[in-house]
């Protein structure tokens, strides 16, 4: 009989910014002995340091080292655990061993990310190992994507449950949202433009509305993709283009391809932010639509991105804000589905904590559990979506991590 591996979990880069959150949660929640979990990271008196923190003075959490270019001491991480939860970006700088390391030794594998570019490169290099060592690769396992992932799953099944065919388009709204940036996510989303710069290929990938689906790529249907403010009738508010679209209609779209176009092979998808109604909506979805354009576009030549880095973006090295327990923040995401023939359905998606640093890393912990306990043995190895891989196990774990979807009214 095949040795089995010793943890469940490992949260690898356990003392960093995101990763703190995750072992914090994991032993808020699973220290009853149902999850065989550890922290991996390369220092091991910060691991001591954060397991006392975290008030585990009994040291019962086992606290394993590594290096994030050491392919040794990787490798031993992968084969001790069913699962590998990875915190430590940017993605597309410390991150490429350990997901080919996973691919070759039949581990899976989570995180966080939200770098278009790194995840098609993983995909286009080791998509064949995992599948033949049965490893599956889960990327956007944070606010982006599950909930716009999950949220047109849990709608799309809704939809067939009811009309007996999938909508044929969803518009995801940002009704509300706590959020806030480290200097890790502006330095990820440096360095994709920095890639743009060396290598135009990629700046037309991350483009391409279906860059994250297998190859060849579709050219259709067109894709909306919001550039300035508007109004949207269906709402009677004010919108405006929403950051993370560039990602999140990414990992749906796959979603959608991997499932066998379960969404319909004309559907269509977009993610936008709602700024209110009146003169107010307007000039507010005016000005953000307009800062936005800015960042974006500063980031885009070398001296205003230069200008960025030093003195508006947050550095690397800098964490998010410290967040107030008695305000941990929330957000809010309204799904609004359409058949081809106009029937509507509509649900909501919440989050009860600010959606980078206090619902991320719940949502990535029962990510993790669910890829280590709850998929089926028969899922073949590779890379997927949150929605196709875990589904229906993931949206009945979510609520435990204070994320839930309902129809809505």
């Amino acid at each position: 009989m095949e040795n089995q591996p010793q943890f469940d979990v490992i949260v690898w880069g356990a003392t960093g910014f995101s990763g703190r959150p995750v072992v914090e949660y994991l032993y808020q929640h699973y220290r009853d002995g149902s999850l065989r979990w550890a922290m991996a990271g390369r220092d091991n008196e910060k691991l001591e340091s954060l397991r006392r923190e975290i008030g585990d003075d009994k040291q019962e959490i086992p606290l394993l080292i590594a290096e994030s270019n050491d392919e040794t001491s990787l490798r031993e991480l992968c084969q001790q655990t069913k699962v590998i939860i990875s915190t430590v970006g940017p993605y597309a700088w410390h991150g490429s061993l350990l997901v080919r390391l996973c691919a070759e030794n039949g581990t899976h594998y989570c995180d966080l990310t939200g770098e278009v570019q790194w995840i098609r490169r993983m995909i286009d290099t080791h998509q064949e190992t995992a599948e033949k060592t049965g490893a599956k690769i889960v990327p956007c396992c944070g606010f982006d994507s599950i909930p716009s992932d999950l949220g047109v799953f849990f709608l799309q099944n809704h939809a067939r449950e009811k009309f007996g065919k999938p909508l044929q388009s969803i518009d995801l709204y940002v009704v509300e949202l706590d959020g806030t940036m480290s200097g890790g996510t502006a330095q990820s989303l440096i360095n994709v433009m920095e890639e743009c710069d060396a290598d135009p290929d990629i700046d037309k990938l991350i483009a391409h509305p279906y860059c994250l689906n297998p190859l060849p790529f579709k050219e259709s249907p067109a894709q909306p993709d919001l550039r300035s403010a508007a109004f949207a009738p269906d709402i009677g508010q004010w919108i405006a283009p929403f950051i993370m679209a560039a990602i999140n209609t990414r990992v749906v779209q796959r979603s959608n391809a991997l499932s066998g176009y379960a969404y319909g092979d004309d559907f269509t998808y977009q993610e936008i932010e709602t700024m209110g109604v009146g003169g107010k909506g307007r000039f507010k979805a005016m000005m953000a639509s307009f800062a936005l354009g800015c960042i974006l576009g500063g980031l885009r030549f070398g001296p205003t991105r230069w200008f960025l880095k030093n003195f508006v973006l947050p550095k690397t090295g800098d964490g998010p804000p410290a967040v107030d327990p008695a305000d941990p923040g929330s957000y809010e995401l309204l799904l609004i589905g359409k058949t081809a023939d106009n029937q509507r359905l509509s649900a909501v998606v919440k989050g009860d904590a600010e959606a980078g640093y206090g619902s991320t890393p719940k949502m990535l912990a029962e990510a993790a559990i669910c890829l280590a306990k709850d998929i089926d043995t028969d899922v073949k190895g590779g890379f997927w979506t949150p929605a196709t891989v875990m589904g229906n196990p993931l949206l009945g774990r979510l609520p435990k991590a204070g994320v839930t979807f309902e129809l809505a009214n």
